[in-house]
């Protein structure tokens, strides 16, 4: 799937979209604290919280200036969609695995007095048969509810993410972001400098790949991976980044800066070929 990015990126606009009926973690206006919360206070405090297919991630930060103070964080390989290629659902083992990783963010979320937060969900929960369930458990075991978003916005939310890395004398950028489920290739032109805050994104155009560090390693043999299955593998990858390098990549892009957001990777050459493959691909895409 590729197509152009939304008008809206980063935490900010939807935030005050709350469904009724959400259970009291998710989106919260700003402002709002929990009762009971520990002592931990200071101020807004913000949480982001990345449940992927290999990886559960939190950032917790609070204002300093025009930025902002890291004061928590948490990352735990969980293997949320192992299997999910072969069965379509997310197995106990690995729901299991994610509640215990999320209950340590809702407990870390809550000794730091989190005021406000965005708590995603990728692939492995669009993807499995059962992923409303999981997330209905979820919202029942930990009072968590987890916002399941679309490739596109997962595309423009690592934009957001990158622009400010991006080098100052680049032309523009070719960002590949390699998740446990799926990858995003997002072409950038170099942003507008802002009155405050960090530049926001201009993309160009994006692709979403059905493949990540999980779903390729189980495709095709996960620990023992030959010469001649890595070479398949990359064909494959190869051949879903080929309209979005005719796109991008046909005007002799010198200057171009290349970013890369990888998951944490299993010890599997099948898990490490799709950095690789996509690493290449676009070098490809940059000319």
């Amino acid at each position: 799937m590729s197509g152009e990015a939304g008008d809206n990126p980063g935490l900010d606009p939807a935030m005050e979209r709350v469904p009724p009926g959400r259970s009291s973690w998710g989106r919260r206006s700003h402002g709002h604290s929990e009762a009971g919360f520990a002592g931990d206070r200071g101020g807004p405090t913000y949480a982001a919280l990345d449940l992927g297919t290999n990886n559960c991630r939190l950032l917790v930060a609070r204002p300093s200036g025009d930025s902002f103070r890291v004061v928590d964080a948490f990352s735990r390989i969980i293997r949320l969609g192992e299997g999910i290629s072969a069965s379509g659902r997310l197995s106990e083992a690995a729901i299991e695995r994610a509640l215990g990783a999320l209950e340590v963010c809702r407990n870390k979320m809550k000794n730091r007095g989190v005021t406000r937060a965005r708590l995603i969900a990728t692939e492995a929960c669009r993807a499995a048969a059962n992923g409303d369930e999981f997330l209905a458990r979820v919202a029942a075991e930990l009072d968590i509810a987890l916002e399941v978003i679309d490739r596109e916005t997962e595309a423009t939310l690592a934009a957001t993410g990158c622009t400010p890395l991006m080098d100052p004398q680049a032309e523009g950028v070719v960002l590949f972001d390699i998740g446990g489920g799926s990858s995003e290739l997002v072409r950038l032109d170099r942003s507008h400098n802002t009155r405050r805050g960090p530049p926001l994104p201009r993309i160009r155009g994006w692709v979403s790949l059905p493949h990540g560090v999980v779903t390729l390693a189980e495709r095709h043999g996960g620990l023992n991976v030959s010469r001649d299955t890595y070479e398949v593998m990359v064909a494959e990858v190869a051949a879903l980044i080929a309209p979005f390098a005719r796109e991008h990549g046909g005007e002799g892009l010198r200057g171009i800066h290349m970013l890369g957001t990888p998951a944490p990777l299993p010890r599997s050459p099948a898990c490490t070929s799709i950095s690789s493959v996509t690493t290449a691909a676009a070098s490809t895409v940059a000319g």
